[in-house]
């Protein structure tokens, strides 16, 4: 049920959901009644989901920026060591196996 609701639900960024980006169709709930008419015609429906999938992408890789930009403005550059360089050491974390040391 987690899921169908995940699913179901319309993303912010692209308006539709991901079970519509990825079929092109709402999910049936198993208690409405199927549609009777005309269905678009296959072009149709296949531009229209180039779009939806264009649009996802767009959204996404802009977040994707987005939460890069936020990770990294705190980040300092790391510092390049070379063989033979002396660096202090922590013990704090480490378990020592001999006992009394």
């Amino acid at each position: 049920m987690a899921e169908f609701a995940y699913n179901n639900k319309a993303h912010t960024g692209i308006k539709v959901s991901p079970f519509e980006a990825n079929s092109g169709q709402s999910p049936r709930m198993g208690f409405e009644f199927r549609k009777k008419g005309r269905f678009e015609g296959a072009e149709r429906f296949a531009k229209r989901m180039e779009e939806v999938q264009r649009e996802a992408k767009v959204v996404l890789t802009k977040t994707q920026e987005d939460i890069r930009w936020y990770t990294n403005r705190h980040r300092l550059e790391g510092v390049d060591y070379k063989v033979g360089d002396l660096v202090l050491l922590s013990t704090k974390n480490l378990k020592w196996q001999m006992a009394g040391r």
